[in-house]
């Protein structure tokens, strides 16, 4: 797939994942367009796979190029990035999740990143704003 074509799959996928579940990370639009399988992530997810990286169909520059769409993708939809912590699933302790062979802190943050709907103000209902009256059901 050359780049073109990527940007336009990546930008489909993206809008596609945004609909479904509100939010979109790297690993959703990894898996969307084939670089990874769900078991994979899962052995990942588990502790069995040391980094995620090592089981990403594709070579680093791929991966760097997907990213950078997603992040141009999530600013034109008004997202705002927002760190998630990966942990180890299943028994034993909690350990923090590697996607990358360097463990570079940027590098792992981008991957860790997910893109959420910027917070929206909650307009006030103007028959509480004096006080007096409770809503119904109260």
């Amino acid at each position: 797939m050359n780049r073109l074509e990527l940007r336009t799959k990546v930008r489909h996928v993206v809008n596609e994942i945004v609909s479904e579940k509100g939010f979109v990370s790297p690993l959703d639009v990894f898996l969307r367009i084939g670089k990874i399988t769900p078991k994979l992530v899962e052995e990942w997810r588990f502790g069995r796979v040391p980094y995620l990286e090592r089981v990403l169909q594709g070579n680093l520059s791929q991966f760097s190029f997907i990213m950078s769409l997603l992040r141009e993708n999530a600013r034109e939809l008004h997202l705002k990035p927002s760190y998630t912590a990966y942990m180890r699933w299943g028994k034993g302790p909690k350990r923090p999740l590697r996607f990358s062979k360097s463990g570079d802190p940027n590098v792992e943050k981008h991957y860790a990143t997910h893109y959420v709907p910027a917070k929206q103000e909650v307009p006030r209902n103007p028959s509480l704003a004096s006080g007096n009256m409770q809503p119904k059901g109260e």
